[in-house]
């Protein structure tokens, strides 16, 4: 029998790679459903190859134009995602939440109860709505799966484990490409210096969070959640090589080291099918392996990190804070209304402000707060910035 998926953001990165994936099991795989924002070409192409016959865009503009081809008349097209009930008669097999950002976060959560196994890797989703998230999956008996790289590596080395076995968890960042460039010279970089990622191709948004690492701070925030652990127990090494993903020390004594190919191929796979299935992937780099070159995060060079000593150990809107001045910077830097160094220098300044600190003690209740929080926000960063 088929699997049945639904792919939310297939026409991202990630979306791109699990296509061609299942591109190359055809046969063992029905989509029932598609969806993107923009890139209605690339969804649409998606849809006659896998005779999808349920897509939804969100741009309003790139769904006008999308109905109007020939194809869209045998298929169903809506422009929101509150049609779920309409698509889902029962539960698929497997959902990818692949949408970047926090619009990312009510379709995850919605599309939960439709679906026996997701596999998510919107990070914004899991930092601001985790405790959302997990109360769905526990209430629909959800399978749940983190697809970002070093949380997909901490997930499966930690299998059969006791959490109360884990001494610390280390999370690798290759330092970005900013690793070795003078301090002094950092203000003066622009964005297209910062997107240059030396070892994966992301979008510009992810890049500029890999070279101020604030990612990291994120995959933190993140793995906090997920794993349900101390702060205490995480950690950061810096890994130039991006060949380990994660290092778990456990109290017995052992110490698991998960490697593999920088390619997000792996992760995805593996969520996909069981572990059983063979995937075709580089040899060992002995190389690599006898030159692992790990460091300790510098705090000069990279002062996002600081963060992670003023974050609370329980869940709250605080979280939300961070996505949403952080999104805002970058998105500043990127239309060079602000230099690279004032990333980290207006966060720190912002965080300080009282009327952001007391969101430390506020719980997150529903979906909504978030939305409306993040977009408050963003506005107020605007603002401040100027």
């Amino acid at each position: 029998m088929k699997k049945k998926i639904a792919i939310l953001g297939s026409t991202g990165s990630i979306g791109k790679t699990l296509i061609n994936i299942i591109k190359q099991d055809k046969k063992n795989f029905e989509i029932i459903l598609l969806s993107a924002d923009e890139n209605y070409k690339e969804l649409l192409k998606q849809a006659k190859f896998f005779k999808v016959k349920n897509l939804i865009i969100t741009n309003e503009n790139s769904y006008n134009k999308a109905i109007k081809d020939k194809f869209s008349k045998k298929i169903n097209i809506y422009n929101n995602f509150n049609n779920f009930r309409k698509i889902f008669r029962k539960k698929v097999d497997y959902t990818m939440s692949s949408i970047s950002g926090i619009q990312g976060l009510k379709p995850t959560i919605e599309i939960i109860k439709y679906s026996n196994k997701i596999a998510i890797a919107n990070k914004e989703a899991i930092i601001c709505g985790w405790d959302l998230i997990h109360k769905e999956l526990k209430k629909y008996k959800t399978e749940f799966i983190p697809v970002d790289s070093e949380h997909f590596s901490i997930w499966y080395a930690l299998k059969d484990i006791n959490k109360d076995l884990i001494e610390k968890i280390y999370l690798t960042a290759s330092g970005g490409p900013f690793l070795n460039k003078p301090l002094s010279k950092l203000k003066n970089v622009n964005y297209k210096q910062a997107i240059k990622h030396p070892n994966w191709k992301m979008g510009k948004k992810i890049s500029i969070d890999s070279a101020t690492m604030m990612n990291k701070v994120f995959e933190t925030i993140e793995a906090k959640k997920i794993f349900d652990i101390s702060y205490k127990k995480l950690s950061i090494l810096i890994h130039p090589k991006s060949y380990v993903h994660a290092i778990i020390k456990l109290k017995n004594g052992l110490t698991k080291i998960v490697v593999h190919d920088t390619s997000m191929k792996i992760p995805i796979y593996n969520s996909l099918y069981s572990s059983s299935k063979t995937i075709i992937s580089k040899k060992i780099d002995l190389k690599i392996l006898n030159n692992l070159d790990f460091k300790n995060i510098d705090y000069k060079r990279f002062p996002l990190t600081k963060i992670l000593n003023i974050l609370p150990e329980k869940s709250s809107l605080f979280e939300t804070i961070l996505v949403s001045i952080n999104d805002k910077l970058v998105e500043l830097f990127l239309d060079n209304r602000i230099k690279y160094t004032d990333i980290s220098k207006k966060m720190h300044n912002m965080l300080r402000l009282n009327s952001f600190k007391k969101y430390k003690i506020k719980k997150v209740m529903n979906i909504k707060e978030i939305i409306n929080l993040n977009n408050l926000i963003k506005n107020r960063v605007s603002l401040i910035s100027k």
